[in-house]
């Protein structure tokens, strides 16, 4: 199933500022703080639920996003998304994602003629070659300042 068949939210937010409010209140939490949620009905009735730090960063994960975009998507890492959408969560063309699901590199499987490939495999991939881009990128800046200085 393609990322836009996925659970996605459009949200219209009042003030971003709030979202980013309310990320920055998440993030800048203490060890022994408590998260809680306070739901109100039109009633007048009031309940409150406590947040695990895991949902509390989740939360606030989803408020610094909202803060800066009008849509997010939600996927699970079981979910699958092809090879055009892994392209875009790690950063580089198609056909280098299909380079390494050739290469054996991403696992992949077929539904009819098209291939899927699990998110959580497409994150693992980017978490694995993340140090491999950083001294790329260290490389290119340190070759860019050789190239400006005449060398």
């Amino acid at each position: 199933m393609a990322m836009e068949a996925m659970a996605r939210y459009s949200l219209s937010l009042p003030d971003r500022a709030e979202s980013a409010r309310g990320a920055e209140m998440l993030g800048a939490r203490g060890l022994g703080d408590r998260v809680e949620m306070i739901i109100l009905h039109p009633d007048g009735g009031r309940e409150t639920v406590t947040l695990s730090t895991a949902a509390a960063g989740i939360v606030g994960d989803v408020l610094a996003k909202l803060a800066v975009a009008d849509e997010i998507a939600l996927l699970a890492g079981y979910d699958e998304v092809s090879p055009e959408d892994a392209a875009v969560i790690l950063g580089m063309s198609r056909p280098l994602v299909r380079r390494r699901m050739d290469a054996g590199v991403l696992p992949f499987r077929r539904v009819g003629a098209h291939r899927r490939l699990r998110l959580s495999d497409v994150l693992d991939l980017k978490r694995r070659e993340a140090p491999i881009r950083a001294a790329l990128e260290e490389l290119k800046a340190d070759t860019d300042e050789l190239v400006a200085h005449g060398l």
